[in-house]
């Protein structure tokens, strides 16, 4: 276990944004994650835990309290069963997933952070959750200060939410555990139309697994979101804001701005969301209010790439994104008469 103080910590998330943290322990171990939690808890410190740093925006002040990287690693496969280290790079597991033959998370590749992350934030993409596949969740409990093994109906997964994100304070992630498919090295059925469009192949159907994961690299590259450090629109946090998710009669209010707005003959996307709830895009409002693709004249800016994605420029502040990000949900708010909701976790600081 390595201490560090006064410690920056822009370095450990992908804004490169972000103070320093009075103490920073970095935790290679279960056992170290769990002694490095109880030390806070039992002196009443603040506690930060930090995996990849992907989906974070952290104050320019930075953190008063105790830092905790998670840097553990263990990737194991019996059959088709996964289990992984919280402190696994997620998008290295998913190649080792695929390069086995086993299907489940290949539509995951390219997403930045780690894999202790993606149960709390039920990471999702190009059609995959891993809500699907996760079949348990071992984390340390600070309530009852006990391990617990939380299957995966008991994590009580939603969109980009879970248990674990609705409760911060309560669960650290040690260990998440996968039940994967072996279909002869084929993909799980490809439920996006834009992958299925880049594979050149119809919706449920199979392709070759490097296939799958190597058409998301590509189309999440050609977006700004697979990281790179010597490209800008890269150091961001991904999409910035999650889709929203409408009442019927909220959809109906939306409609009326948008015919009001833009005319009526245009129809905004929308899928739906259960109980008559339909979720409409974040980037096609960002870019409808007026927010295109690199927007702004300042150190942080809209990505060229893609509208869902602030990023810095280099040289930006916290409080430069955050003006920003507010600009952005004002002008949506204004324009559409719906609030876009950060997808990042802020810390000491709000939209």
């Amino acid at each position: 276990m390595q201490l560090l103080n006064d410690a920056p910590l822009a370095p450990l998330t992908t804004f490169r944004l972000g103070g320093p943290a009075s103490r920073l322990v970095t935790a290679t171990t279960d056992d170290e994650v769990i002694a490095a939690v109880r030390e806070a808890d039992d002196a009443g410190t603040p506690l930060l835990i930090i995996g990849g740093g992907s989906n974070l925006v952290i104050g320019d002040k930075g953190f008063d309290g105790t830092a905790l990287r998670i840097a553990t690693t263990g990737f194991s496969l019996d059959g088709t069963r996964l289990e992984l280290a919280a402190g696994e790079v997620w998008t290295d597991a998913v190649a080792r997933t695929v390069e086995a033959g086993l299907a489940g998370i290949e539509c995951l590749a390219g997403i930045p952070g780690s894999a202790g992350a993606t149960p709390i934030q039920n990471v999702g993409a190009y059609g995959q959750d891993v809500s699907a596949t996760v079949t348990e969740v071992v984390a340390y409990d600070r309530t009852t200060r006990e391990t617990v093994t939380l299957a995966g109906a008991e994590c009580a997964f939603s969109y980009r939410h879970s248990r674990f994100k609705e409760h911060p304070e309560r669960y650290v992630v040690l260990r998440v555990r996968f039940e994967l498919e072996d279909a002869d090295g084929l993909s799980a059925p490809i439920k996006y139309a834009e992958t299925a469009r880049a594979l050149g192949v119809g919706a449920g159907d199979r392709v070759p697994l490097a296939a799958a994961r190597e058409t998301v690299l590509k189309l999440r590259a050609g977006k700004g979101m697979v990281l790179d450090p010597e490209d800008h629109d890269t150091w961001s946090a991904g999409s910035f804001f999650t889709n929203p998710i409408l009442t019927a009669g909220q959809y109906e209010a939306f409609l009326a701005r948008v015919a009001e707005r833009l005319g009526p003959d245009v129809a905004p996307p929308a899928f739906p969301a259960g109980d008559d709830a339909v979720k409409t895009s974040a980037a096609w409002l960002i870019d409808r209010a007026g927010f295109t693709k690199g927007y702004g004249s300042g150190p942080a800016r809209i990505s060229t790439k893609h509208t869902l994605a602030l990023t810095n420029r280099g040289g930006a502040t916290t409080e430069d994104l955050l003006a920003l990000a507010r600009e952005v949900v004002a002008g949506v708010r204004d324009a559409f008469g719906i609030t876009l909701v950060n997808e990042p976790v802020t810390v000491g600081v709000e939209i």
